[in-house]
């Protein structure tokens, strides 16, 4: 492995950074710090660092930025939310926008999070993602998704809730790779590729709070419907599969 000679350390971002990855990139000598924020933000709220690295995390504000966890439930999870010089002014003519996400000078991610008994920051999900269950349960689908997605013929997939009667079915949208199953499984029918992802998603289920359970699964090899920064359009991908 070649990197020039020249590399101090790897910063990751985006997106959440499987804890695995980060450990294993460590483990080989290559520093590897995960790193939080938004556009809104300039956009570095908070990282790890070469002396404070906790897999998972998003390790301490930076210099001169504030954050807090808004309304935590009794898990400690709420919004995340910032104050600090990065954070903008506001979105341009759109005074409704912008008295939406700013509010006293904190700036509202949207994302959920909470801090350990060390200050060390770890993000949850988005909030609009929330599956609340009928018995007040909060599902967060990324935190799921992370597991989906170690499956190696799994492309991409999409944690959701199903309504059911007056509650809802954890339910999972599972894109596989066409390609892996043509190479590993050349012969298979549809029905038994569906019988192998239902095992691997049951084997998940099993180190999960039975409340998480994934009940309902569908599985496709069409791409989900995906920004310009190939995130899934969850809204769009439910509307999809109502129509």
């Amino acid at each position: 492995m070649n990197f020039g000679g020249g590399l101090r350390f790897i910063v990751s971002g985006a997106s959440a950074l499987d804890k695995k990855v980060a450990k294993g990139l460590n483990d080989l000598g290559i520093l590897t710090i995960q790193g939080y924020g938004l556009t809104e933000t300039s956009p570095v709220l908070a990282a790890e660092n070469a002396k404070v690295i906790r897999y998972g995390s998003i390790g301490y504000p930076m210099p001169d930025v504030e954050i807090k966890i808004d309304n935590p439930n009794e898990e400690g999870i709420g919004e995340i939310i910032a104050k600090g010089p990065n954070v903008m002014l506001g979105y341009y003519e759109d005074e409704e926008a912008t008295n939406a996400v700013l509010k006293d000078g904190w700036f509202y991610t949207g994302d959920l999070g909470y801090m350990d008994k060390d200050g060390i920051i770890y993000v949850a999900g988005r909030q609009k993602n929330v599956i609340v269950l009928k018995n007040g349960k909060n599902i967060y689908p990324e935190e799921l998704e992370v597991l989906i997605n170690n499956l190696p013929y799994v492309a991409e997939s999409m944690v959701y809730g199903e309504p059911k009667d007056d509650d809802l079915v954890v339910s999972v949208k599972i894109v596989y790779d066409k390609e892996y199953i043509t190479e590993n499984y050349p012969d298979i029918s549809e029905e038994d590729l569906r019988n192998i992802v239902w095992n691997d998603i049951k084997e998940i289920n099993k180190k999960l709070p039975k409340y998480k359970y994934m009940k309902k699964l569908v599985l496709t090899d069409e791409p989900m419907i995906k920004t310009t920064t190939q995130k899934v359009k969850r809204q769009a991908e439910l509307q999809k599969m109502k129509s």
